[in-house]
């Protein structure tokens, strides 16, 4: 979706997802703080501080990569941990840490696409392309994580509604999950395409506000 990669678009697209990752790693930390369990704040993940949440493979490599293969970057960063037997409302406790960081990606994604239409024509070219990769990398944030297998925020909401067989089989995937989302991309007919229309669509619609 981002065709057009010079040394300056990398380095919007770059600057853009470690603000992105670093304001959803500290929202799913505070949640969990909000939610009764201090484990996080612990490890002093409660920071807009990037080097706090940014793993070098996760959060740099690997989003390089996606991002030459797919035109999308795909990508993680350090867990934000926390004790589900501390965190208030049990498993919708838990679900409630997960969903923070996609929808404060979406929201980011949201005012940004707001700025950009009252204000996008005082800010020249280049404050146009910086805030619209902005909106981008966050929109894909979203759409990324919501992916409802697991390591992904999306699999920890699933899991608070899925009966006991299905909650047994995603704990068995979490250390592997990830592995199965890109074997999905690579081979499986039209999932990758599936994820490149979701993210059109939303980004369609925030630039169209």
């Amino acid at each position: 979706m981002i065709e057009n990669l010079d040394a300056t678009t990398l380095a919007i697209i770059f600057g853009s997802l470690v603000v992105a990752i670093t304001i959803h790693e500290a929202m799913h930390a505070f949640t969990s703080h909000w939610l009764g369990d201090d484990t996080a704040q612990k490890e002093g993940r409660i920071t807009l501080n990037p080097i706090k949440h940014v793993d070098p493979f996760g959060t740099i490599l690997l989003p390089l990569i996606t991002l030459i293969i797919f035109k999308v970057p795909l990508l993680a960063a350090k867990p934000v941990p926390f004790n589900p037997a501390r965190v208030k409302y049990e498993e919708f406790g838990a679900a409630m840490i997960a969903a923070a960081g996609p929808l404060t990606n979406l929201f980011l994604a949201f005012i940004t696409a707001v700025f950009l239409k009252f204000f996008g024509s005082s800010i020249g070219d280049l404050g146009v392309e910086i805030f619209s990769i902005f909106i981008f990398i966050n929109v894909a944030l979203f759409v990324f994580n919501s992916i409802p297998i697991p390591p992904l925020d999306g699999s920890r909401v699933l899991y608070a509604v899925a009966p006991e067989p299905l909650q047994k089989i995603m704990s068995q995937l979490e250390l592997i999950g990830i592995f199965i989302i890109f074997a999905l991309i690579v081979t499986v007919p039209g999932f990758g395409q599936f994820l490149f229309d979701i993210n059109r669509t939303v980004l369609d619609f925030l630039l169209q506000i």
